[in-house]
């Protein structure tokens, strides 16, 4: 009888070595597709069988897959948005191809257009910020103008945080469109700029799996203009009437973009008007490890039974607070060290310690997601002692980082090491 298989298309770097251990829990054997397998480190560290191919070339893809098939028992296939969420559609389509469990690769597409997103939304009648979409820096400064300032500019189409900025004024306004359109700005479709309302007010982001909000939590960023993750807490400490108002807007959203099956994640701002959508994505996001100190629910886990065809179960183990803070460097160079994570995650309550480099990583930071070195995540039954198990533990990880030479400093600058005591979970 031959062996069922997952294939996975491509790879992430904090949740795809989850996935494979997932998936052998559920008797599967995980094959990755991937363009540049060596990038994901735990491939080769878990021996996982791995297969070289070009994943934008969708008859390579189906010809690598029915080879595999002639060999395994292929029970399902997913894969992981990353960078570039059109991975995702992909997914869809070599599902329907194959006809097994998958996404809606049209409902993919769609979402993963911010305009065709918004424009969806806002025919649904679910509260979005204003918006434009602009293709020069003539459109961008004329939206400006109506929008007035400050406002968001960022590409139409991308993931992560890359090339998002909150422009204050009209210095950083033209100092962000010369870097978009000047080419620094790695753009993978045509260059297109969504230039829309700053919604000011607390961050939230629901989860939902199929029809169903698992739950909302919250989180904060580091300093503007960027928008980089900092710390957050699951769940929000939302009042019935506040937390009802978001999971009623969430499954408005998936019924606009026709988004009922697998995973979403949806990111509003609490806004004087109330909860306003600032982005769908049809994907798990980085806070599922978040959900499972909380809850008890493996979202990975159900995922995969949802690709497999099985039936997910959604239903809380325990209700408890979890809380996890990103490590982000304030400077960049080479990292001489780092350590901690051991002493870190010996702490009770600690539920995950996790390290993204090694010494002697260069460490540039880009104002997206790229720049966090590392997290931790504590959980326990109330949110006061979560958030002191955070703050010891993080405070038993440090590091130390050479800057880069600079003309008149060359190599005499002394190293930066983090401050420990700096690093704290931020209050709402």
């Amino acid at each position: 009888m031959a062996k069922r298989a997952l294939i996975l298309l491509e790879g992430h770097r904090s949740s795809g070595r989850l996935y494979m251990k997932a998936a052998e829990r559920l008797g599967l054997h995980p094959i990755t597709l991937a363009a540049n397998p060596v990038q994901y480190d735990y491939l080769a560290a878990e021996g996982i069988e791995t297969v070289h191919v070009d994943s934008d070339n969708f008859e390579g893809l189906i010809h690598e897959c029915s080879r595999l098939r002639a060999i395994y028992d292929i029970a399902g296939i997913t894969g992981f948005s990353g960078f570039d969420e059109s991975v995702y559609a992909t997914v869809g389509k070599l599902c329907r191809y194959f006809d097994l469990p998958g996404p809606n690769p049209i409902s993919i597409e769609r979402c993963c257009d911010k305009l065709t997103q918004r424009q969806l939304l806002a025919e649904a009648g679910v509260p979005i910020p204003a918006y434009r979409i602009a293709e020069n820096a003539t459109d961008i400064e004329s939206f400006a103008s109506e929008i007035g300032l400050p406002l968001i500019v960022k590409p139409a189409v991308g993931s992560g945080s890359s090339g998002v900025r909150l422009c204050r004024n009209v210095d950083e306004l033209a100092e962000h469109t010369a870097y978009l359109l000047g080419g620094k700005h790695v753009w993978r479709s045509p260059p297109r700029i969504l230039v829309e309302e700053f919604a000011q007010g607390p961050y939230y982001d629901a989860h939902t799996m199929g029809n169903e909000v698992v739950g909302i939590g919250a989180a904060d960023f580091g300093p503007p203009p960027h928008f980089v993750f900092r710390a957050g807490i699951f769940p929000a400490p939302l009042t019935d009437d506040e937390n009802k108002r978001i999971a009623d807007v969430s499954l408005s959203c998936l019924r606009a973009l026709g988004l009922g099956w697998g995973p979403t994640n949806i990111e509003f701002r609490w806004t004087k008007h109330g909860p306003l959508v600032i982005e769908v994505n049809p994907r798990l996001s980085g806070g599922i490890q978040t959900i499972q100190a909380a809850y008890g629910v493996d979202l990975i886990n159900e995922h995969i039974k949802l690709v497999i065809g099985d039936e997910c179960d959604l239903r809380r183990k325990h209700s408890h607070t979890a809380a996890w803070r990103c490590l982000l460097p304030d400077r960049d160079g080479i990292l001489d060290w780092i350590d901690g994570d051991s002493q870190a995650a010996a702490v009770p309550g600690v539920a995950e310690v996790k390290f993204y480099v090694n010494p002697k990583t260069p460490i540039i930071r880009r104002g997206d997601y790229t720049d966090t070195i590392g997290y931790v995540i504590a959980a326990s039954p109330s949110r006061a002692r979560t958030e002191a198990i955070l703050q010891r533990a993080v405070g038993l990880i440090d590091w130390s980082i050479t800057p880069f030479p600079t003309i008149d400093e060359q190599e005499h600058q002394p190293p930066f090491t983090s401050p420990s005591a700096q690093v704290a979970l931020g209050k709402r």
